[in-house]
C-alpha cells in the first residue's frame, strides 16, 4: 500500500464529523509519484480521531487533483507511529499536547521510566509518582491526555479491523469517545440509530462477527425498525400492517418469533420512541409526525378567514386585455382563488394552462399589493421538486424559481434545513409545481419552515406518478376533497391535427380510441415487433440526427432498465447512431460502458457542493487520459447548461448515458421530441400512471413504437401499487 510518512503540521478545515483539510511534512514515501514531495508540504484531505502537531505518521492514499482545490494526498488509512528513542519521547512529552511538561521535566520521566516510559504511564498512574517534582494535578493531567489519544487511536484501529471503513470509524468513535467499545459489547445495534449513514446490514454482519446472538432483542428490534424503513422508502408506504410486519422481519432474520414476544418488542420501540401503533397500523415516529405536521397546517389554512377583494375578477379582465390573452372560466377561479383562499389545488394535464395560470397570479398578486420587482421578489416564493421544473416556472414568470431544497437551505453535508420550525420564512404567496412529485418529508418540513401568515397555491398533475419518496401527497389531498381544488379539462396546447394532449387524455379516462394508430402532425405509432424495436429505433434517431439533433430537445425513454429493449442495451445502440466512435473524439471504459466525448449523460444522484442534481442532463465535452490529466486518473468534463463539472472513476457511477432514460427519471422535465418502445417484455412495468407519465413529456411530438396491444394493456392495467397512506384520513377527520 502506497504511504508517505511524516509530520502533521495544521489543519486549514475540520469538521465536527473527522473531516480534515490539513497540511502535512512529506519525510518519507513508498510511492514513486511522491518522491517529488520530500522534504515538502503537502495539502491532505481525510477522517481522523485526532491529530498532534509534534507526532510521526503514516498516511496511506492516493495524490489527487481536486478540480477546484488542486493537488492533495487523499488518505483512505493512516497510523500514528509512537516516538520510540530517548530524544523523541522527550520531544514528545514536552508538546503543546502536555501543557505544564516542559524540556526539563520530560528528561526527567525519561530518565526515571526510560525508553518505554509512555507504555508505563499508560498501564499504572501511579508510576509517575516516581518523578521528583512533579505535581500531583500536572501528573493527573499528563496521564489524562495520553490515555485518551492512546485510546482513541486504538479504537478507531480496532474499528477497522471489525470491518468498519475509515469513515464509519472515525464516525462512531466522534459519537462515543471512550464508551465506543461499551457500546459495542452492551448494543452494537445503537450504532444504527446514532451514526450517520450506517446500515442495519452492515451492523448485522459485524454482529456475527462479536458471536451475537441471533435472538438478541437489540437486534430483533433493529429488524423491525429496518423493515419497516424498507418499507416506507421502497415501497413508499406511511405505515405497515402487523402481520406484515412480522412476516418481513422472521423471513428477512429466517427466524420462527412468536406473536407474544412481538408484541413486547413493539411495546419496547414505543417506549423508546421510535413507533407510533395506530389500531393495526404500526408507523415510524418520524413519518408519521410528518403526517401530522401536514395536515395541522392545511387545517389552519382551511379554517383561517380568507381574503376578500371587491374587484378582482374585473382585475382579471383588464389583465386579459394587457396581455392578449383569454383565460377560460376555470382558469379565471383558479386565479382569484389563488388570491382569496388560504390554500388552493390546481390541477391538470399536459395543455390545460397551469404555467399560464401561474404567470397570471403572480401578475396580479404584484398589482393588487402594488409592489415593485423587489418587493415582490422578498414577498413571492416559487418552488418545484427539481432544478428542472424550477428553471421552467422562473422562464414562465420571469422571477426568481427555485428547488424546494435551496428554499429550505438544506446543508449537503447534514442533510439538515436551515429554514425549519425555529427559523422561518417570511414569504407571503408560495407557488409550488409539480407536486406529484413530492413526498410527505419534503413536505412536512417545508410546512415547519413557513409562517401561518401565507397563501398556498399547489399545481400538479394528479395523473402522473407519485414520488419516489413516501407518501402520495398531491392524491391524498385531491381525495381528501377538504381543500378547494381546480380542475383544468380544456386543451390549449393542440392544433387542429395534433393528438398529444387528446392522448393524455384517453388515457387518464382509459378510453383509448382507434387514433392512437393514425399519424398525426406532432403523433406516430410505427408498430413492429419486439424483435424490430432495436432497428425501427435506430433508423428513427438516425434520421433525426441527420436533420440536425439536439440532446436538450430529444429524448427517448423507456419503462425499464433491463432485458434486449431496455434502457441499460438500448442506450450502447443509441449511443453508436447519436455519437460514434471517431478519430477525433477521445474515449475511456468503465466497466462494460464506454464514455465518449460528445455524450450525452445523465447525473443519477444529487451532487449539492456541484450544484448538480439526480436527473439532470449534460454532454462530455472533454476527456482527460490519465497518462496526460494532472490527477493521472481519467477525467470527464460533463457540460450542464454551461456548468462544467470534472469527474474522476470514484464519480463514474454516479452518471450514465442519457440517450435513453426511465420514464421516472423524466419526471418533472418536458422535451420537444419525445420517443418511447412499447412491448411486452415492460409487462411488468406497463401501467395507466406510468405510460401516461412518459407521453405528457412531450411538447410538440411524440413517437410511439413497438407492440399496439401491449399500449392497449398498458393503458387498460390500472394495477398500479396503491400506498398505504393515511394523510386523507387525519385531513378529512377535521370536517
Amino acid at each position: 500500500m502506497n504511504y508517505i510518512k511524516g509530520n502533521y503540521r495544521k489543519s486549514i478545515y475540520q469538521s465536527d464529523k473527522g473531516y480534515v483539510i490539513g497540511l502535512f511534512k512529506v519525510r518519507d514515501t513508498n510511492d514513486e509519484e511522491m518522491k517529488d514531495f520530500i522534504n515538502k508540504t503537502i495539502t491532505f484531505t481525510g477522517y481522523f480521531h485526532e491529530l498532534n502537531e509534534d507526532d510521526t505518521y503514516f498516511f496511506y492514499g492516493e495524490l489527487v487533483d481536486h478540480p477546484r482545490y488542486g493537488r492533495q494526498y487523499q488518505v483512505s488509512e493512516y497510523e500514528r507511529i509512537r516516538p520510540d528513542n530517548v530524544e523523541g519521547i522527550i520531544d514528545f512529552l514536552s508538546s503543546d499536547l502536555f501543557p505544564g511538561i516542559g524540556e526539563k521535566l520530560a528528561k526527567k520521566i525519561v530518565e526515571v521510566l526510560g525508553k518505554d516510559a509512555l507504555d508505563k504511564i499508560i498501564e499504572d498512574r501511579h508510576s509517575l509518582d516516581l518523578i521528583p517534582k512533579l505535581s500531583t494535578k500536572k501528573a493527573d493531567r499528563l496521564y489524562d491526555i495520553l490515555v485518551k489519544n492512546e485510546e482513541g487511536h486504538k479504537t478507531t484501529v480496532y474499528l477497522t479491523e471489525l470491518g468498519f471503513n475509515m469513515r464509519d470509524s472515525f464516525n462512531i468513535y466522534n459519537v462515543y469517545k471512550s464508551n465506543t467499545l461499551r457500546i459495542l459489547e452492551h448494543n452494537i445495534y445503537d450504532l444504527i440509530d446514532n451514526v450517520d449513514n450506517i446500515s442495519f446490514e452492515k451492523i448485522d454482519e459485524i454482529a456475527i462477527k462479536l458471536n451475537i446472538d441471533k435472538y438478541d432483542d437489540n437486534r430483533l428490534k433493529a429488524c423491525i425498525i429496518y423493515m419497516m424503513k424498507q418499507n416506507v422508502y421502497k415501497n413508499g408506504d406511511i405505515y405497515i400492517k402487523r402481520d406484515d410486519l412480522i412476516k418481513k422481519v422472521n423471513y428477512y432474520l429466517r427466524l420462527e418469533i412468536d406473536s407474544n414476544s412481538f408484541d413486547s418488542y413493539f411495546e419496547q420501540l414505543i417506549d423508546e420512541n421510535k413507533i407510533v401503533i395506530e389500531a393495526d397500523r404500526y408507523y415510524l415516529i418520524d413519518i408519521y409526525e410528518d403526517e401530522i405536521v401536514v395536515a395541522d397546517k392545511i387545517h389552519y389554512l382551511i379554517k383561517k378567514e380568507k381574503t376578500k377583494y371587491s374587484n378582482l375578477k374585473d382585475m382579471v379582465n383588464q389583465m386579459e386585455d394587457l396581455h392578449g390573452i383569454k383565460y377560460n372560466i376555470k382558469q379565471k377561479e383558479a386565479i382569484v382563488k389563488a388570491l382569496e383562499n388560504n390554500i388552493l389545488i390546481i390541477t391538470g394535464g399536459p395543455g390545460t394552462g397551469k404555467t399560464t395560470i401561474i404567470k397570471a397570479i403572480t401578475n396580479l398578486y404584484q398589482k393588487i399589493n402594488n409592489l415593485n420587482y423587489e418587493e415582490l421578489e422578498s414577498e413571492i416564493a416559487l418552488l418545484a421538486p427539481t432544478g428542472r421544473a424550477s428553471k421552467r416556472m422562473s422562464e414562465a414568470t420571469l422571477l426568481p424559481a427555485m428547488t424546494i431544497h435551496r428554499f429550505l437551505k438544506c446543508d449537503p453535508e447534514s442533510k439538515e434545513f436551515a429554514i425549519n420550525e425555529y427559523n422561518k420564512d417570511y414569504s407571503k404567496l408560495i407557488i409550488i409545481d409539480e407536486v406529484s412529485m413530492i413526498d410527505i418529508d419534503l413536505l412536512a418540513n417545508l410546512f415547519k419552515g413557513l409562517t401561518n401568515d401565507i397563501k398556498l397555491v399547489l399545481v400538479g398533475d394528479y395523473n402522473q406518478l407519485p414520488s419516489v419518496g413516501p407518501g402520495q401527497v398531491l392524491k391524498d389531498l385531491i381525495e381528501s376533497n377538504v381543500i378547494d381544488t381546480i380542475h383544468l379539462d380544456l386543451l390549449y396546447r393542440q392544433s387542429e391535427d395534433s393528438y398529444i394532449t387528446s392522448l393524455a387524455e384517453e388515457i387518464k379516462d382509459n378510453s383509448l380510441s382507434e387514433k392512437f394508430l393514425e399519424d398525426h402532425s406532432d403523433y406516430k405509432f410505427l408498430t413492429c415487433s419486439s424483435f424490430s424495436i432495436r432497428n425501427n429505433l435506430k433508423k428513427i434517431c438516425k434520421q433525426i440526427y441527420d436533420k440536425g439533433f439536439d440532446y436538450k430537445k430529444l429524448q427517448v425513454m423507456a419503462p425499464m432498465y433491463s432485458g434486449s429493449n431496455g434502457i441499460d442495451n438500448l442506450n450502447k445502440e443509441l449511443q453508436e447512431v447519436f455519437n460514434p466512435s471517431s478519430l477525433d473524439k477521445k474515449e475511456i471504459s468503465y466497466g462494460d460502458v464506454i464514455f465518449r466525448e460528445n455524450d450525452k449523460i445523465l447525473q443519477l444522484v444529487n451532487m449539492p457542493e456541484e450544484n448538480i442534481y439526480n436527473g439532470d442532463i449534460g454532454v462530455i465535452k472533454q476527456i482527460i487520459p490519465a497518462n496526460i490529466s494532472s490527477s493521472s486518473k481519467n477525467e470527464l468534463e460533463i457540460d450542464f447548461d454551461g456548468h462544467i463539472v470534472k469527474y474522476t472513476p470514484k464519480d463514474f457511477n454516479k452518471i450514465k448515458h442519457g440517450y435513453i432514460i426511465s420514464i421516472h427519471k423524466s419526471q418533472g422535465s418536458e422535451f420537444d421530441t419525445v420517443i418511447i418502445p412499447i412491448c411486452k417484455e415492460y409487462h411488468r412495468m406497463l401501467y395507466r400512471k406510468l405510460i401516461y407519465t412518459g407521453i405528457t413529456r412531450a411538447k410538440k411530438r411524440l413517437i410511439l413504437l413497438g407492440e399496439s396491444q401491449a399500449f392497449v394493456y398498458s393503458v387498460q392495467n390500472d394495477n398500479e401499487y396503491i400506498r398505504k397512506t393515511t394523510l386523507t384520513e387525519r385531513l378529512t377527520k377535521f370536517e
